[in-house]
């Protein structure tokens, strides 16, 4: 299959991962794939939130982002299970279906807003080990606005430091090659090529696998889309 990107160890392929996958070789795999929640991605409806009357001046006025693909039915992690190296974010979603693994905590939150506004932190489960690490990257606290965090791609985007955070977590080998089969924005794709690592995406739409391609592109560290 012809990729959609390919340039200097970091390959986009557009289309479905269970298809894709099981044609490449990697040695690991880190990914935020859809939770099974059936997310409501409108963020119009927090353009108010914990900012009171100035939340549309500080938050803007959202956006409609549509449905994520796979996000209606429970995620199936087995497929991904056999590779040595694994990193799962939305962990507590599918857990019953998770053999015992190391568990890696996103605090999301500024301690004077814990509490008061959607969830305080994410899970990734890890493959192998016991322990419990936390990694903290937090959003703005109302003082500072959202204008310190620069605007998402993709309504469920992740911090660039989370996923090189879990990259490194990973247990894998500088060597070995990274696959995200949700790939979303790139986030994943972008972390490790900042990290000088090779990596592979698979996303379904077309449209993210366009921003990601962009994303590679830029040949600095992307600090800008780091919030997102």
């Amino acid at each position: 299959m012809k990729p959609y990107y390919e340039h200097a160890g970091i390959t986009i392929y557009h289309g479905d991962c269970r298809e894709i996958a099981p044609t490449l070789q990697f040695e690991a795999v880190v990914s935020d794939p859809p939770w099974g929640m059936n997310a409501d991605t409108d963020s119009r409806r927090f353009s108010g939130g914990y900012y009171g009357s100035s939340g549309r001046e500080r938050r803007g006025n959202g956006k409609a982002w549509g449905p994520i693909v796979g996000d209606d039915a429970t995620f199936d992690p087995s497929p991904w299970l056999a590779c040595e190296h694994v990193v799962l974010w939305g962990y507590h979603h599918f857990a019953a279906r998770l053999p015992v693994g190391t568990v890696l905590v996103w605090v999301k939150r500024a301690d004077e807003i814990l509490g008061t506004f959607l969830s305080d932190a994410e899970l990734a489960w890890r493959k192998g080990g016991h322990g419990v690490y936390v990694h903290r990257k937090q959003f703005p606290p109302p003082s500072r606005g959202a204008e310190a965090f620069g605007s998402p791609a993709h309504p469920t985007q992740k911090p660039l430091s989370v996923m090189r955070w879990s990259i490194e977590r990973s247990g894998a080998p500088a060597g070995a090659v990274v696959l995200d089969p949700f790939m979303g924005s790139g986030t994943t794709l972008r972390a490790a090529k900042d990290l000088g690592r090779k990596a592979i995406g698979i996303e379904i739409e077309e449209r993210y696998c366009e921003i990601a391609a962009k994303r590679l592109a830029q040949e600095v560290f992307d600090f800008a889309g780091a919030t997102a």
